[in-house]
């Protein structure tokens, strides 16, 4: 995480991924608050300032030693219990551009929470696939079709579906798309389906989000999801093998069960 000026803490920051330090690197590059100080737009990371650190010794353990002369620190293995929210969709933003999230790290904005996504298995990943590419191949014309990217859901949620199917437009969203942008959202389940179905499904439906379709992998079939409603939708039906499916904004458009399931 290069910060100017700040050399030493920002390349432990980066090499170690403590995210204690992590947290002093984000004070730092949002305005070098002292010692205890509040960010007011980020007010939670002010509450883990790093104790500080002990100089290495001969009795220091072989397991704990450095490659390069730093000073020892306590190594926790994750930044996202760090960030206790709720966070608006602007800190989120910043955050990630701050460098805060890992390359490698899938997270979403869920209710203000940052919630680290699970990693993605063989048969949800061939089925987004197989979804991107029937879609690409049969309605590249009529939506842009949008792969696990993020959409904003209001100030405090911006989750990143397995697929959306956003209204045509000529600039390609140069921000991420909002409810109002989505014709179809599709979430692949195989061991997020209660977060999925539960969490995120009534999610889509507050935001008003038209149709959301739940590719529920365990059970071997797609259950349709429309007529948003406050927190659910009000028409929901099973759609089994060897049956046929239409977006409900691109009627003309038919995909089989098998087509998605495989």
């Amino acid at each position: 995480m290069p910060v100017a000026g700040r050399g030493s803490v920002a390349e432990e920051a980066e090499s170690l991924r403590n995210p204690l330090i992590v947290a002093r690197c984000v004070r730092i590059m949002v305005g070098g608050k002292r010692k205890g100080a509040r960010d007011a737009r980020f007010p939670q990371l002010s509450l883990y300032e790093p104790a500080r650190a002990k100089p290495m010794t001969d009795d220091t353990p072989a397991l704990l030693r450095l490659t390069r002369p730093f000073r020892r620190v306590h190594i926790v293995p994750m930044v996202l219990p760090v960030l206790r929210g709720p966070f608006t969709v602007e800190s989120y933003q910043r955050l990630a551009e701050l460098g805060v999230f890992g390359v490698d790290e899938r997270v979403e904005l869920i209710e203000g929470q940052v919630v680290e996504m699970t990693p993605i298995g063989d048969r949800h990943a061939s089925c987004v696939r197989r979804l991107h590419d029937w879609f690409a191949r049969h309605a590249i014309e009529l939506a842009i079709i949008d792969v696990q990217n993020t959409v904003v859901l209001g100030h405090r949620n911006a989750p990143q579906p397995d697929l959306a199917l956003l209204k045509r437009r000529a600039d390609a969203y140069p921000q991420h798309p909002r409810a109002r942008d989505i014709l179809l959202v599709i979430e692949v389940a195989d061991t997020t389906l209660a977060y999925d179905r539960d969490v995120k499904g009534p999610l889509y439906a507050r935001a008003g989000i038209p149709e959301f379709w739940l590719v529920n992998l365990p059970a071997d079939r797609v259950d349709v999801h429309r007529q948003p409603r406050a927190e659910r939708y009000a028409d929901v039906r099973a759609v089994s093998r060897g049956e046929t499916l239409s977006p409900l904004r691109l009627p003309n458009v038919t995909l089989g069960t098998d087509d998605i399931l495989g």
